[in-house]
């Protein structure tokens, strides 16, 4: 069993998914960071200096100067602030994902649309010239 599990994880399809997992998550910190410090403000500023992650509605009854005091209070919100903001990364990263994947696709068509390099001679043939070169 151990030996079938060793043979699971050395295929290529398995290290490729890790790969691609450990790079997702390095790439989700970066868009994260793209959204918070970059997009965020900047649609802040056309919206009149709204912050998307701090709107909330509360559930019940207090009042709450943001919603991490309502939080921190054990108060229930409807942080739909949260919300929309991951609808905003989740359309970054789909288009920065769909920008990498037709890159990648333009690479590969062209490397498929690439003439092949003229072959060499084959054996018989070398082997040919040889026998022709030693009958002379």
């Amino acid at each position: 069993m151990i030996k079938e599990f060793k043979d699971f994880i050395a295929k290529g399809n398995v290290m490729d998914m890790a790969v691609g997992i450990i790079i997702g998550a390095a790439f989700t910190a970066i868009v994260g960071s793209l959204v918070a410090d970059l997009i965020n403000p900047i649609i802040s500023l056309f919206m009149g200096g709204v912050d998307f992650s701090s709107m909330y509605a509360l559930l019940g009854d207090g009042e709450f100067a943001n919603i991490t005091e309502a939080e921190e209070a054990g108060a229930a919100v409807f942080a739909y602030g949260r919300f929309i903001m991951a609808i905003i990364n989740f359309l970054i990263i789909a288009f920065v994902v769909f920008l990498l994947v037709k890159a990648v696709n333009k690479t590969k068509k062209k490397e498929e649309e690439a003439p092949a390099e003229p072959a060499g001679p084959t054996d018989n043939e070398l082997l040919q010239d040889i026998l022709k070169a030693l009958k002379k």
